[in-house]
């Protein structure tokens, strides 16, 4: 079979963005399609804009490895391009003398992933960073900061396209078929449907990445996970924000707890906390702000009444269930599944966005395995 195209990239979020850049650089030809208006509607959209260190992933995990690997070539790739990112540095807070001694597994495993710039202080001397704060002990991360999302992946973008790529919106994928003299057959409607086959298929469709592969007919059903949505909700604060760290809880299971970010003005925002829903449902409930201020004053006793505003809401693409151990990242090439061409990547959630060009050189590998 001679394909329509060589390469195809379902999902214009950051991740497939930067494995499109990848295979785009690489000489390959490439499209990258989209059911949305726009790059980076989703969850790429939708979260802290955090540059995480690689702190709390199981040691030997794919997000350990990929979010340090990654940590470092967003860090170098947003100082050559100009991209907007600042390494702030994070405070890891413990309320209580229970959660003071979680301080110090954390730093363990932190040291376990090659995260080695990690600092214990006691509550003095988090107090002597941050005067605003209150806490028992704390764990000073150097290496968090946080990006310019959205310019990033217009980088991405037009780093791909410069290599040819072309990126379509507005055309999700109805349905497709593992061809039997190898690549794909794909249906895609919107505006302007068409069918079109290609040699590689890329998966990066965040949320709905188990569900598009199910949509397609010869991936074994046995190498696709569930899909499950946790939404968090984010409020932003009236005012200037007393910090300039980002402050974090010691993490929860489900996510890492309500915490204080600032943007690239400035701003701070709080966030998200965990709600496991159904369906894809971006509203905020502004009755949640109650649940925040209480979070929030655990560590900082000062935030003022009134003082949260409703942000935004994103959801978590997780791939196991609120009783289940947290799952790792999936990046599903032909060594998984036995189908040359085809790489799906499951459960990118946070640190998704840090780890996302390294996420991409693992996809490409991943092709050739």
């Amino acid at each position: 079979m001679t394909p329509d195209i060589d390469c195809i990239v379902i999902g214009a979020g950051v991740v497939g963005l930067a494995t499109a850049r990848a295979l785009a650089l690489a000489g390959r030809e490439v499209l990258i399609v989209d059911a949305a208006e726009d790059i980076g509607t989703g969850t790429s959209s939708r979260n802290s804009e955090v540059i995480h260190a690689g702190i709390y992933y199981p040691a030997g995990s794919l997000k350990a490895a990929l979010c340090v690997r990654g940590k470092q070539m967003l860090y170098d790739y947003c100082a050559e391009r100009g991209i907007g990112h600042k390494r702030l540095g994070k405070l890891i807070v413990a309320t209580t003398a229970e959660q003071a001694d979680q301080l110090d597994a954390i730093a363990v495993r932190a040291r376990a992933n090659g995260v080695d710039d990690m600092q214990k202080l006691d509550a003095a001397a988090a107090r002597a960073l941050e005067p605003a704060l209150r806490c028992t002990a704390a764990l000073l991360s150097p290496s968090t900061g946080i990006v310019d999302s959205h310019a990033f992946m217009l980088s991405l973008q037009g780093d791909a396209e410069n290599a040819g790529a072309q990126t379509v919106f507005f055309t999700p994928l109805i349905s497709g078929r593992v061809l039997p003299g190898g690549g794909f057959e794909l249906t895609f409607g919107g505006e302007g449907a068409m069918q079109i086959t290609c040699r590689t298929l890329i998966n990066a469709s965040g949320l709905h990445a188990p569900s598009l592969a199910r949509s397609i007919a010869g991936i074994p059903a046995s190498t696709i996970p569930p899909e499950f949505l946790c939404k968090g909700s984010y409020f932003t604060l009236a005012g200037r924000a007393p910090f300039s760290h980002l402050i974090y809880p010691v993490p929860q299971h489900a996510g890492l707890g309500v915490h204080l970010t600032l943007d690239m003005g400035g701003q701070a925002k709080f966030g998200p906390d965990t709600q496991w829903i159904e369906h894809e449902d971006y509203a905020l409930d502004a009755t949640r702000a109650e649940v925040f201020y209480d979070a929030v004053r655990s560590y900082w006793p000062g935030l003022p009444d009134g003082a949260l505003m409703p942000g935004y809401t994103g959801i978590r693409p997780k791939i196991s269930g609120p009783n289940d151990p947290a799952a790792d990242f999936v990046i599903a090439g032909p060594a998984t599944h036995g189908i040359p061409g085809l790489v799906n990547q499951f459960g990118i959630e946070s640190p998704g966005l840090t780890a996302s060009l390294a996420i991409a050189a693992a996809t490409s590998a991943a092709l050739n395995a």
